[in-house]
This record gives C-alpha cells, sequence and structure tokens, in this order.
C-alpha cells in the first residue's frame, strides 16, 4: 500500500527531505545534560523552563549537570501554559540582553516551542510579530539563518517539540494558535528521559497521550509528499511535506505504543513500563509529523481554543478559560476521520490496526467508522470529554468554530480530501458528542 499512495503526480515533489536532532533516551539521561552541551560549545548557557518547573528537581539535576561542566547558567521562566506571543517576546528580550551561545529547554511543548521562537526573535527582529508566520495571518518570511545551539529536555509524553521544527505560537491579538516552522528551529539534541514523567497526574498523561496519538495518525493520514507541488529550490523545501515513507516508520510504532499503553499509562501512575513507552511514543509521533505535518485535528482544535469560555481542566493549575491542547484535539478527532477516511481508506484501515482496533470483517467502506470507535473507546477509558458538549459548546457555536480553523490554511490542505468551510462546519456538529 506505502508505495501506491506514494505515486507521482504531474507537478508534484519527487523527493522528500528528514531531520531530526541527536536523541538520547532513557531514565536519569538528564544528567547528561552537562556534558551534551559542552559538546555544542556552550559556555553561557539560558536555561528555559516554566513556573511550575523552576524549583523541581528536574531544573535542578540539569542545572546542577550544566554548573559541574563548568557552564553558566541563567534561568527564564516567565512562560505562559499554552506558550503566546507575550512569553516569546520576554524570551527573546532574555536571550538579547543575556550574550548567551546556547539555549536548554526543559518542560512541556510550551517551554520548549518559547525557546526555539525567542532564540529567532533575538536573533533577527522583524517589525511585526506576524512576519514570519504564513499567510492569511503573516508575511511568510524567511528565517535569514542559524539558532543557537539548542538542548532540548522533555518533561511530559506528547508534543514531541524536542523533535520537531515547528513552534506553536498563540497569538493575543488574535486568541488564536498559529504555527511557525523552519528547519533552522530543530533542537541540535534532546535528552528524552521517561523518569519526568512518573508524577504526572493522570488527566496530564490523558491530553498529553492522545495529542500523541493524534500526531500520528494525522501524519500517517496525511496527503502524499508527492500530492505538494514541487518546490525548485531543495534549501527551501520544508520539513512539513506530506506523509512519506520516513515518517509512515515512526507513525506506526506511534500508533502501536498508543494503542497499547495510553490506557495503562492514565490509569496506574506506578506503570513505568507504560509511561516510559508513551514518552518513547511522544518523541516518535514528533519525529512522524515533524517530516509530514498534522492535519484537520490538530487545526480544528484551535478554533476550540479560541473560542473557548468559562472552563477549566482539573490537574492543569491554569486560570479559565484553559483547555489542554490534547483535549482540544481529540475531542474532534473521531467525526475528523470518519469524514476525512473517504480520500485514503487504505491508510486509516492501516491506521486502526495499529491502534489495535477490532478489525473483524472490516473493509475499505468501514474505514473512518473503525478508526473513529477505537478513538472513541480509548477516550471512554481515560475519561476524555465527549465531544464539544462537554468543553460548553453547543450547536450555535459550529459556525464560529469553523470560520476561525478555516484560518490554518496548511493544516487542512494536508487533509487527505478536499476539505472547504461547510465540511469543517458538518465535522463540528458530527464532534457535538458520540455517545
Amino acid at each position: 500500500m506505502g508505495c501506491q499512495y506514494f505515486s507521482p503526480c504531474e507537478h508534484g515533489s519527487g523527493s522528500f527531505t528528514i531531520q531530526i536532532p541527536k536523541i538520547t533516551f532513557g531514565r536519569d539521561c538528564l544528567q547528561e545534560a552537562g556534558a551534551r552541551a559542552v559538546s555544542h560549545g556552550m559556555s553561557r548557557v539560558a536555561l528555559f523552563t516554566d513556573p511550575f518547573l523552576k524549583d523541581g528537581a528536574y531544573v535542578e539535576t540539569v542545572t546542577g549537570s550544566l554548573k559541574a561542566a563548568g557552564i553558566d547558567v541563567a534561568i527564564f521562566s516567565e512562560i505562559r501554559i499554552e506558550a503566546d506571543d507575550a512569553s516569546v517576546e520576554r524570551g527573546a528580550a532574555f536571550i538579547a540582553d543575556g550574550e548567551f551561545d546556547g539555549v536548554v529547554s526543559v518542560g512541556g511543548g510550551s517551554v520548549i516551542d518559547t525557546a526555539k521562537a525567542a532564540m529567532l526573535y533575538a536573533l533577527y527582529p522583524v517589525g511585526d510579530f506576524l512576519d514570519y508566520f504564513a499567510a492569511p495571518i503573516g508575511a511568510g518570511k524567511p528565517m535569514p539563518g542559524p539558532l543557537l545551539p539548542h538542548l532540548a529536555c522533555p518533561t511530559t509524553s506528547g508534543t514531541g517539540s524536542e523533535c520537531t521544527s515547528i513552534s506553536v505560537i498563540r497569538i493575543t491579538e488574535l486568541d488564536t494558535k498559529f504555527v511557525i516552522a523552519s528547519p533552522v528551529m530543530l533542537a541540535n539534541e534532546a535528552l528524552i528521559d521517561p523518569a519526568c514523567c512518573d508524577s504526572l497526574p493522570g488527566n496530564i498523561v490523558a491530553s498529553t497521550g492522545f495529542d500523541l496519538l493524534s500526531h500520528a495518525i494525522e501524519c500517517y493520514t496525511a496527503k502524499a509528499y508527492t500530492q505538494w507541488t514541487k518546490i525548485e529550490d531543495p534549501t527551501k523545501r520544508p520539513l512539513i511535506q506530506g506523509a512519506n515513507p520516513w515518517s509512515d516508520l515512526a507513525a506506526t510504532k506511534a500508533l502501536e505504543i498508543a494503542g497499547e499503553y495510553l490506557v495503562r499509562g492514565v490509569n496506574d501512575a506506578s506503570d513505568h513500563e507504560a509511561r516510559d513507552q508513551l514518552m518513547w511514543g511522544a518523541s516518535l509521533a514528533g519525529m512522524a509529523f515533524g517530516n509530514s505535518g498534522t492535519h484537520l485535528p490538530h487545526a480544528m482544535s484551535y478554533g476550540v481554543t479560541h473560542l473557548m469560555r468559562d472552563i477549566t481542566t482539573s490537574d492543569y493549575p491554569v486560570p479559565s478559560p484553559f483547555i489542554p491542547h490534547g483535549i482540544s484535539v481529540i475531542v474532534s478527532a473521531p467525526a475528523i476521520f470518519r469524514y476525512a477516511a473517504e480520500g485514503a481508506p487504505e491508510r486509516h484501515l492501516e491506521a486502526a490496526t495499529s491502534l489495535k482496533a477490532d478489525m473483524k470483517g472490516a473493509g475499505l467502506d468501514d474505514a473512518g467508522e473503525v478508526v473513529a470507535g477505537r478513538i472513541i473507546d480509548l477516550m471512554k477509558q481515560t475519561r476524555m470529554p465527549n465531544g464539544l458538549t462537554d468543553l460548553g459548546f453547543s450547536a450555535d457555536d459550529v459556525k464560529s468554530l469553523a470560520a476561525s480553523s478555516a484560518r490554518q490554511a496548511r493544516a487542512i490542505k494536508n487533509t487527505p480530501r478536499e476539505t472547504n468551510l461547510q465540511d469543517i462546519e458538518n465535522i463540528y456538529n458530527a464532534a457535538l458528542s458520540y455517545y
């Protein structure tokens, strides 16, 4: 099936490019931070983290390792969970004033994404913050050059940001997240220590775990790289390039991990095997979508977090309104895959198999339903919201949600079938509840 999916298309790309950082995975590997930083020539480091981790054990371990290696460390922690442009601007000013020769990030996706973007704006300031963002909100200005050496240390098992060349930032004026992307934003190296997830509450493991699941299935079912218009200058080819054979490998394994370990990892904090596997799955999914891109579940999640009202989420010490990224992604996913499967039914069946869905008697016409059913089953077992109504939305919100999400142009185009505004409205209506 794989080779057929990547059949050449007229005027389409004939090649794909893969780029990932050097990766170290294993319990207690955060203690390697000093040696790793020295290998990149770092002598004065800006350590990015968030206010909740600043005084905790993981930052202490990394800071101690850096100092033991003779590296001067300054900590920046003024980062909003679900990072925004104000966090980036504060981080950029910190870097610009600090005479640093390297950055270390310790935290979840918000921390790592802020570190990436802060380096960009510190080193290459622009007149308008949106200049580096793609249309329709920005000017699509190319990033002028390399960033500082970056050692990324994730503390959650979801975003995979340590393995991607993108940063997801909430633009305050528009009250919505948008993606900024370039190969120069890829971290040089990642230290992935699954012990960081031992103490996470189950609801956080569920939210981040569904993010990893959705990353994996979205990039596996994305439009093939051969269907994207060929870019003549290979140095300008984005890593967000559509499904490709390499990303398939990482995505398939990540789906298998989610199918086997997500429920276990959420429901039993002492199940170190499950939580270790989820940490590895998150990085695999990051490697996969970092070289292919996501599609509708992520595009439509931004409408949810744009228009959320008086709501908080248990285990997240963040004031209202707040819906964690993984939850905003997964609530619409069953309805989305019922819709998208028509564009690539074989891929959806293969994804369902990797997720350990019940495939008895399933044919191509059942692909969307099989995927949706398996995701709904996992949502039930991990006590996720039953669709948009559990997040405070109703049918009256559908048109506004669709109009907001329609601005996520590249992600929508990465969907395996053509999708218009009416299609998005129909999907949101179908995602109001599932059972």
